[in-house]
């Protein structure tokens, strides 16, 4: 469709600044013409005068008192389109989505129906008249990239909305769009320059950068779609009063990426001390993995299974201590009375009476111990188990002692300390008893964890937790090797005949010194080494009791038979 347009004086003065000046003037032009764009020409009436003389004074009031009705009549039209109508009023919040107001008051339905019909909305012609509007005055009313913002509209509509738009509100088109035009070269121009002037940073910088720089993550790379605004991007402000140079952006851009790699690095760190730190330090579990997305269920069960503390709380290290010292007492003595009471079950009351019962003790503690890990995938019962089923030193509980024991967050820990247990607990249940094995496995895994929280309470710090059965594993393995202290091994039947074996205390000393060396030089972060040691001792010690124990009944039970022999004898004389 045609522009038809009504040039009013500063129109006008841009056309002809711009036929003098040519092309070489592109920039007095827009100068000029936006300095009065802005101004307004006011023109005074003057007598008039016919061929046959001066127009009588009767004629001369009427005819201003018929303009001074009509311009009454364009003022108060003119105060209903109050639109911004020149690009150098354009505002900063100017987009082609939500175009410009090109009235004070929207168009009733009433009116819309008098300018499209009565298929329209009022709302939708609104917002087609303003999206024009606002593309008259910004000089992109013929941009392709833009039609997708009024897709939605016909043709017949969009010939309507330009129609009147300029029948009611008069916008120089041919000057915006010069404008705009003027704007989008000089920015095409510095964006060129810039790009020059940073490719060639670039490849000085990579004549004396070191090689091994960290490739970035390779993925699928999701391009995110923008929608045309219609908007020139603002030019960066500057302090200086010369403006900002293309070497001042890209001096800028450049110290932004380097700030940007080193907080990543330090994020990295960070992240990197925390999973190092913060951790589960589980025994036996010597590599931190990285933890799975979770599904929105699972969030709501780890949320509700989340303590709401931000900080533990300000106690006393003896009162942190105190209950789970009183509870490892407690545990300890039942212990030592479970293991004198304890008396073999017949073997009609045995669950498995087909089983050994040194196997059957096992295959019931791996049992429970695989049971337990199964709940830690079951998100209902993370609250109980994070309560009563792993050591929080910040805020310890005395059942998590015996709890813990049986609990395991990966299957390589669960599956360890399961085939030590059946290694050796098996052989050690064989020579002492189902009492006595007992005993020893639930006083190594208490003693073990009582020695970890306050390892962790007094020196490591309130962050750690911890959880697992090794310090019962390894209190177990040291109750076997220190029963036979003496006795020589061999593994696989080496070392060959006539050589002997070492002892069980060389692998007592070998285990302490696998432990000790990782202690002494601070390499190992997430290994409970504090519970084995504990377990360990509370193994070897018990033991011992448990050995003068089982010496004191076989002297008891001989010195009966030595007494049931003689009496037998003197009866028979």
């Amino acid at each position: 469709m045609p522009i038809l347009l009504t040039f009013a004086p500063p129109s006008s003065l841009r056309l002809g600044l711009r036929a003098v000046v040519g092309n070489s003037g592109k920039l007095l032009t827009s100068s000029a013409a936006r300095q009065f764009s802005t101004r307004r020409f006011v023109s005074e009436s003057c007598p008039q005068y016919s061929s046959r003389g001066a127009t009588s004074p009767i004629t001369i009031l009427r005819e201003r008192h018929s303009r001074h009705i009509t311009s009454r009549i364009c003022a108060r039209a003119l105060s209903r389109f109050r639109a911004i109508t020149q690009y150098t009023s354009l505002p900063d919040s100017y987009e082609d989505l939500h175009g410009l107001p090109f009235r004070k008051e929207d168009l009733n339905q009433r009116e819309v129906n008098q300018i499209f019909g009565a298929h329209l909305e009022a709302e939708r012609a609104n917002e087609l008249l303003r999206i024009l509007h606002g593309r008259r005055v910004a000089g992109t009313l013929n941009d392709p990239n833009l039609q997708v913002n009024t897709a939605q509209f016909s043709d017949t509509d969009k010939r309507k909305a330009l129609q009147y738009l300029r029948e009611n509100i008069p916008v120089d088109e041919v000057i915006n769009a010069g404008l705009r035009a003027e704007d989008e070269l000089r920015f095409l121009e510095e964006q060129v320059q810039e790009q020059e002037l940073e490719q060639e940073s670039e490849n000085a910088e990579q004549q004396y950068e070191e090689t091994g720089r960290q490739d970035p993550p390779s993925g699928d790379v999701v391009e995110k779609v923008e929608v045309p605004t219609g908007r020139l991007p603002e030019p960066p402000k500057s302090d200086s009063p010369y403006g900002e140079s293309p070497f001042d952006r890209i001096r800028a851009r450049n110290i932004a990426k380097r700030e940007a790699e080193e907080k990543r690095l330090e994020e990295e760190r960070q992240q990197r001390e925390e999973e190092e730190a913060l951790g589960n330090i589980g025994t036996l579990q010597t590599e931190q993995q990285t933890p799975k997305a979770l599904s929105p269920r699972m969030q709501k069960w780890a949320a509700r299974a989340t303590s709401p503390l931000t900080e533990p709380p300000k106690m006393k290290a003896w009162e942190r201590l105190l209950p789970s010292l009183a509870m490892t007492v407690l545990v300890l003595a039942g212990c030592a009375a479970f293991a004198i009471m304890y008396a073999p079950p017949r073997r009609a009351w045995r669950l498995w009476p087909d089983i050994p019962p040194a196997a059957a003790t096992c295959l019931a503690l791996i049992g429970v111990n695989l049971t337990v890990w199964l709940f830690w995938k079951t998100g209902p019962l993370w609250a109980i188990l994070n309560r009563y089923f792993i050591v929080v030193a910040a805020t310890p509980k005395p059942l998590q002692l015996v709890g813990a024991m049986f609990s395991h967050h990966t299957f390589s820990h669960v599956a360890l300390n399961m085939v030590a247990l059946w290694f050796f607990g098996t052989r050690l249940h064989d020579e002492i008893g189902r009492g006595n094995f007992l005993a020893l496995y639930f006083a190594s895994g208490t003693l073990g964890f009582m020695t970890s929280l306050a390892n962790l309470v007094l020196f490591r710090g309130l962050e750690f937790t911890t959880l697992g059965a090794s310090g019962a594993i390894y209190g177990i393995v040291a109750a076997f090797f220190w029963l036979h202290r003496y006795d020589e091994f061999k593994l696989f039947g080496y070392p060959p005949d006539p050589m002997s074996g070492p002892q069980g205390l060389a692998f007592i000393g070998l285990i302490l010194g696998l432990h000790v060396l990782p202690l002494s030089r601070m390499k190992v972060h997430n290994i409970d080494i504090a519970s084995h040691l504990g377990g360990m001792l509370a193994g070897v010690v018990g033991m011992d009791l448990v050995k003068k124990h089982m010496d004191a009944k076989a002297r008891a039970r001989a010195e009966r038979l030595k007494t049931i022999h003689a009496l037998g004898g003197g009866l028979n004389t």
